[in-house]
């Protein structure tokens, strides 16, 4: 059992590597295009039929031209690549339409994000599978041991210390949840061939929408409906009431804005900087080879230098997003005016 934990582990990741690198649509002849894909969401399409057996030959036996597409983009002979998954969207969410190739209205489709999201959430009830019974007997694999005590210190470091002890056992699912599937989303984003979703503002929007409304929701249910708005406001005249409850309202709106943008602009930049580096090579490399061979070992060096930093962020971020998260909630459940 202690081997077979991590061997799912790697296929959970293996399996959302190959589905990201199969079903995502290629970016052939631009290799900074390519680098930077990864970072963006990539819809799932049907492979084409050149990719599964080859592109066809040209009647001289020399090969075919290759055209260069965009995901869904349609061909210049023939039609769109399909996405494997189509939700249809009503016109006015039109901004989330991803399927650009379609003419029939806006679609949701099924992005290699989501695959990532997916095998996070995964690895979560793979990695705390042996950790309840750690916790009552006090066995277990290295994995139960690992996750078990990073459990336990966010419990007793992190959301008792601020929230205490009622409080905080009540919401403790819900910040230990946030802060593994961050974490997870964040690691996965440093495997090759992997996307990193959490690069994504509209995933860590999700996230945020998740704390705003345990804020709201929370604060309204421990203190009331109406004594949640009153307390958004310190003791102040009268005349000055209107003005500082805008005030606060927008303070009260920023703090998972912050929280997004934070989260999002940490994981872009350090991974902008990882591909920048790398794409530096090809660029060199297309002006002179022997510059790109002579610049490859800086670059690639401080690539490197980079990712081992980028290990660290993803953890760090992880454990920002819930601490901040945590303090928020506490400030609504229980305001200090």
């Amino acid at each position: 059992m202690s081997f077979l934990r991590p061997l799912l582990v790697l296929a959970v990741v293996a399996a959302a590597v190959f589905v990201s690198i199969h079903f995502t649509a290629e970016h052939e002849g631009k290799i900074f295009t390519t680098l930077y894909m990864h970072l963006m969401p990539a819809p799932l399409v049907e492979p084409s039929p050149e990719a599964e057996h080859g592109a066809p030959a040209a009647e001289d036996g020399a090969e075919a031209p290759r055209h260069e597409t965009a995901p869904n983009a349609a061909p210049e002979h023939g039609h769109a690549a399909k996405p494997l998954f189509r939700l249809p969207l009503p016109a006015a969410l039109g901004a989330f339409d991803m399927d650009r190739g379609s003419h029939d209205g806006p679609h949701l489709v099924f992005t290699n994000l989501q695959v990532f999201q997916i095998a996070a959430v995964l690895l979560i009830f793979v990695c705390f599978s042996g950790v309840p019974r750690y916790l009552r007997t006090g066995k277990g694999d290295a994995l139960s041991r690992l996750f078990g005590g990073t459990a336990q210190w966010i419990r007793d470091e992190m959301v008792f210390p601020v929230m205490g002890k009622e409080s905080g056992q009540k919401l403790l699912p819900m910040f230990l949840a946030i802060f593994f599937f961050i974490l997870f989303m964040n690691v996965l984003g440093l495997v090759p061939g992997a996307a990193t979703a959490t690069a994504n503002v509209f995933v860590t929007g999700g996230l945020a929408a998740i704390t705003f409304a345990t804020m709201v929701i929370g604060g309204m249910v421990v203190q009331g409906p109406i004594a949640f708005w009153k307390h958004l406001v310190p003791h102040v005249p009268a005349a000055l009431w209107p003005l500082m409850f805008a005030v606060e309202f927008v303070g009260l709106l920023v703090k998972p804005i912050a929280l997004m943008i934070r989260l999002f602009a940490n994981m872009t930049g350090g991974h902008l900087a990882v591909l920048s580096l790398m794409g530096l090579v090809f660029f060199f490399g297309a002006m002179s080879p022997t510059v790109g061979w002579a610049s490859s070992p800086v670059a690639v060096g401080l690539a490197v230098f980079i990712m081992i930093i980028e290990s660290f962020v993803a953890l760090l971020q992880a454990y920002i997003f819930t601490t901040l998260s945590i303090i928020f909630v506490q400030a609504s459940l229980h305001p200090e005016h």
